[in-house]
């Protein structure tokens, strides 16, 4: 004989239903809902910062992004006891997301004006793609994150040799331009190469010297180059991670028609229909 459900699983499946069942009716209209909140809530906190309307509609901003915060809490409460195993919903990426979108307002009980970092709830939007379920995006993304994973590595050693490059090129410029010229510690040099390095240039120090004008010179070449690395890394590993899931085209010529791109694994030409053969 079946057990009978107590009332409170009852509504535990319901709620579940709802937040997390994309795919059905009450689902998918409350994920509708939620993103219009979020698209409100990161207006309201940036009608926030400005001053004619802050003056004139405070109360009514804060009031509105209370009723906000109330309503992101019950829902991250119930995300937790809907299912089965909460603590992983709580340490995964959308649960820190979720916290964080709520303590925000919560703190500014206590630390004024800290409720401006409720704009994190920006992060919410990336819950589109799960809502939207489209392979091709879904496809993208996961190989996105494939490439990013995969090069972490490779782009951590290479963060470490810049910055000791960074050390050793700010040291020199703080003996070869001294303190006449703003660089005053090393570590005023090592943030002048870093601003340099990054081909950002505020300007509020520069090289006065003709030696220090020289090391300025390779340094901005150098910034280029530097910029350009993490992107090949990451690219060169999509491109592997695109091989493999044979989302790459190749050259396999149609005899017929001598369309040239094609997919890995394509048999028949797409613009004639013609069986491709392996060149």
């Amino acid at each position: 004989m079946k057990k009978m459900k107590s009332k409170y699983q009852i509504f535990r499946e319901q709620v579940k239903i709802i937040l997390y069942g994309t795919n059905t009716i009450l689902g998918r209209m409350f994920d509708l809902v939620l993103l219009g909140l979020i698209l409100l809530s990161v207006i309201l906190i940036m009608m926030e910062t400005v001053q004619g309307i802050n003056q004139k509609y405070h109360s009514q901003l804060i009031i509105c992004e209370w009723v906000i915060t109330v309503f992101f809490t019950i829902e991250y409460i119930l995300r937790i006891i809907s299912i089965q195993k909460p603590v992983k919903y709580v340490f995964s990426f959308y649960g820190i997301i979720d916290l964080l979108a709520v303590l925000p307002m919560y703190l500014s009980i206590f630390f004024p004006g800290a409720s401006i970092l409720s704009i994190v709830r920006a992060l919410r939007f990336f819950r589109l793609f799960k809502i939207l379920h489209i392979p091709q995006i879904s496809h993208q993304s996961a190989q996105l994150r494939e490439a990013i994973e995969a090069s972490k590595e490779k782009i951590l050693v290479f963060i470490y040799f810049v910055l000791i490059s960074t050390i050793i090129i700010g040291s020199i410029m703080y003996l070869v331009e001294g303190k006449e010229s703003g660089f005053t510690s090393i570590p005023m040099g090592i943030y002048w190469t870093i601003v340099t390095l990054t081909t950002v240039g505020y300007g509020d120090i520069s090289p006065q010297t003709p030696q220090g004008q020289f090391i300025a010179a390779l340094v901005m070449i150098l910034g280029y180059g530097i910029i350009a690395v993490p992107t090949g890394i990451v690219t060169a590993e999509f491109a592997k991670s695109s091989l493999k899931g044979g989302a790459v085209s190749t050259r396999k010529t149609c005899k017929k028609c001598n369309s040239q791109v094609h997919f890995d694994s394509a048999k028949y030409c797409h613009e004639c229909g013609s069986e491709l053969s392996n060149n």
